[in-house]
């Protein structure tokens, strides 16, 4: 598995691609490079690498369920549980983002075209539910998304 590659993978939200490379997703994604990409965290000890999660709001995100979130320091995270759990620890993290093109919709043709791998299931590709995005500060929380 290698680092730079863009993967097409089948996430417990939504089809997504998933990438070690910020610069390459953007490029795929037509989105401005200075954008933040979302990681993709297999363990919740991987947290510690970005910032701090602030106290008051470290039971709320050990029980989130596919749900996205903001640091005060800017980063963003999520810590997968499901289906591409075993597919994110083979690289410790990923960035992720939707498979379409920026603002647009879910458009599998142009995601497998747009991509270097494809790790496909069973149930194939679907564009369902994105997660819950939360803005955490340090003594309170807003709901993004």
């Amino acid at each position: 598995m290698r680092r730079d590659f863009v993967y097409l993978v089948q996430t417990d939200t939504t089809a997504g691609f998933l990438s070690c490379s910020a610069d390459r997703l953007a490029e795929i994604k037509g989105r401005p490079p200075e954008k933040p990409f979302l990681r993709a965290l297999s363990r919740f000890a991987d947290i510690r690498r970005m910032g701090r999660v602030p106290l008051t709001h470290r039971r709320f995100v050990r029980r989130s369920r596919k749900t996205s979130f903001i640091l005060p320091n800017g980063n963003s995270f999520r810590v997968v549980q499901d289906s591409h759990r075993e597919f994110v620890e083979k690289f410790g993290w990923c960035f992720t983002t939707s498979a379409n093109p920026h603002g647009k919709p879910f458009d599998e043709t142009y995601a497998k075209k747009m991509c270097d791998v494809v790790v496909e299931s069973k149930e194939g590709f679907s564009d369902r539910m994105p997660s819950h995005i939360w803005q955490l500060y340090r003594t309170g929380k807003v709901k993004k998304r």
